[in-house]
């Protein structure tokens, strides 16, 4: 198991211009990207007036707006980029409020690879941590977050279990960056990032797997973005696989993601169901919101599909 190294001089200097952040009292919840892109389309709305418009809406900014110092920070953290042909700047960073903590993920639009992307769906699965945890007698000694982007639900589970061993599990080296400094943001020390696909660089049973899986076609293949399979499910459905596998006694695993439902039909619950089936193991799956991400639907890989709908399925061991 390779753990990442302490905070280098730019994530401490990115750490330390999100403290600075907090401290002034901003708070954003991040919409869908669709709403974004309408909000910031409004006219007044192209450049930023305060720390909402440079953090929240990826407004261009004038670095005057921005307080004593944080600029500067902006600089050190290398998350501060020139407008081309004028006098403004644009953060390669956002700050997404959730849970009582703030988040850093990537600017929009995540367009790039290796965007860590953050909205609706990341409230919604950390809802159904919560949930989780709430309903749970067992204690929480170890944890994965499998994909964990910018960390949240890692940082949820260690916040809510502070005495467990909490892994934050990705591929994406720039997600890793951002998970490790909100981890430091939130206070979170049992909460470490790693570098592993799905649970292959690390060891040993969990007591609570968690994952908010990509779960669109994406023709680019991006990271963030791609699930994979027929419609998107085929991470999802390996993550099952893998998950099924690392449960301890008692375990459960917390599954957030997204279907296309197809003539009435749902091809991850039916992969889900066949797994399951006879295991032994006591499960539940439920939609948590039935319409998401409606604009796929206007061509292209979602030609047939009703709707794509926001699920959660919830599987545990178990005890002994």
């Amino acid at each position: 198991m390779a753990f990442l190294s302490p905070l280098g001089p730019s994530d401490a200097s990115l750490l330390a211009l999100a403290e600075a952040v907090r401290d002034t009292g901003y708070n954003f919840v991040t919409p869908t990207p669709a709403t974004h892109a309408r909000v910031n389309r409004r006219p007044g709305n192209a450049v930023a007036e305060d720390l909402r418009g440079v953090f929240g809406w990826s407004r261009s900014f004038p670095a005057e707006v921005m307080p004593p110092g944080l600029f500067e920070l902006m600089r050190r953290a290398e998350v501060a980029v020139p407008e081309a042909g004028e006098a403004l700047w644009r953060s390669l960073v956002r700050l997404s409020s959730l849970a009582g903590e703030l988040f850093l993920h990537s600017a929009f639009p995540t367009s790039a690879a290796d965007a860590v992307f953050f909205g609706p769906d990341t409230y919604r699965f950390a809802a159904a941590i919560q949930a989780e945890l709430a309903a749970r007698s067992a204690p929480v000694r170890r944890a994965a977050d499998i994909g964990c982007g910018a960390g949240p639900g890692g940082i949820v589970v260690a916040k809510a279990c502070p005495a467990a061993e909490v892994v934050m599990l990705d591929i994406n080296d720039a997600a890793l960056r951002l998970a490790r400094v909100n981890a430091a943001l939130a206070g979170a020390a049992g909460a470490t990032a790693l570098h592993s696909d799905l649970l292959t660089g690390v060891g040993g049973p969990f007591d609570l797997i968690v994952s908010n899986p990509p779960y669109l076609l994406d023709h680019a293949r991006r990271a963030y973005r791609h699930g994979g399979g027929a419609l998107g499910e085929g991470l999802s459905v390996a993550i099952l696989d893998a998950a099924l596998g690392r449960l301890a006694p008692g375990g459960t695993l917390v599954l957030y993601t997204g279907v296309a439902i197809v003539e009435g039909q749902d091809a991850f619950l039916e992969a889900a169901t066949q797994r399951l089936a006879g295991a032994g193991l006591a499960w539940r799956y439920r939609e948590s919101d039935p319409d998401v991400f409606g604009e796929e639907l206007e061509g292209g890989a979602y030609d047939r599909a009703d709707r794509i709908a926001a699920v959660v399925l919830t599987v545990t061991k178990p005890g002994s």
